[in-house]
């Protein structure tokens, strides 16, 4: 049987990218009859364009990295006829456990080889500063974000300065509420989650009001993992208009990478544009 040939994307400063991890994804692709036959390192090198996949007879793109750089690759195809394979080469994996459940990446690998993955469009939240298929972080407690990076990168001086700012920011930041449709307090909270489904974006509001919730939160957030803090869901909309009831700009987090906005932000559910193998 011919193998079938893929285009690989991994970002080395991603959670599960080592070189070890790297060699076990090559051998699981060879022993399902897939050969990686172009592979990408971002930011590196440049991500893959449709025109550039096409002249090298590639219907496959396999992404091994975390959320932010799975966005940007999407970002990238955006109208290209093939299909993305995600794989959890991150942190949170967020996207490639929305598509294949928490089967390990070896039981994905098999279930394409074997015709068992369907093509799917999913849900996504949609803004002014593009698409996440992860979710969406706003508010000051996306200050949180500087610490998760300081960390992956080792940076212990750097991690302590930014766990105090982080800290200070949560507690005197802006909040936020969101106003259309009106879900949860009105007052707001310093971190509202925002998860993309095929029917709606799920809201999530992130509130400490006494010291054990705020330190419960604080070491959520320290482990990359704030959904382990106390939240309250809110509801399910297909558009949310969030707005700082300070009246300033606050954070944002879109697939964990930061962006900047202002006082308010409008987000609409909308479909990929590009296929993603799913197996869940």
């Amino acid at each position: 049987m011919d193998e079938r040939r893929l285009w690989l994307v991994n970002n080395t400063s991603s959670g599960s990218n080592d070189d070890a991890a790297l060699a076990a994804l090559e051998k699981c692709c060879g022993e399902h009859g897939f050969r990686i036959a172009h592979r990408t390192v971002f930011p590196a090198q440049e991500l893959p364009a449709p025109a550039m996949l096409d002249a090298a007879g590639i219907d496959t793109v396999v992404v091994f990295a975390g959320d932010g750089t799975v966005n940007s690759l999407i970002a990238a195809l955006t109208g290209w006829g093939g299909a993305v394979l995600v794989l959890p080469g991150g942190t949170m994996n967020l996207l490639y456990h929305r598509l294949h459940g928490e089967q390990a990446l070896e039981e994905v690998v098999a279930a394409v080889a074997t015709g068992k993955a369907n093509r799917r469009r999913p849900g996504v939240i949609r803004s002014r500063h593009g698409d996440a298929y992860a979710g969406v972080l706003a508010g000051p407690g996306t200050s949180w974000g500087r610490v998760r990076e300081a960390m992956r990168e080792y940076a212990v001086v750097e991690l302590a300065a930014e766990t105090v700012k982080a800290i200070q920011e949560t507690l005197t930041g802006e909040m936020i509420a969101c106003v259309e449709p009106k879900l949860g307090r009105p007052e707001g909270y310093p971190l509202v989650n925002l998860t993309p489904h095929d029917r709606g974006i799920e809201v999530e509001g992130y509130l400490s009001t006494t010291p054990g919730e705020y330190l419960e939160q604080a070491w959520a957030l320290l482990k990359r993992n704030f959904r382990e803090g106390p939240h309250d869901i809110l509801g399910v909309a297909n558009e949310v208009r969030l707005v700082s009831t300070q009246g300033n700009a606050f954070g944002l987090l879109i697939d964990g990478e930061q962006a900047e906005c202002g006082a308010e932000e409008v987000f609409r559910l909308a479909s990929c544009e590009v296929d993603l193998l799913a197996t869940g």
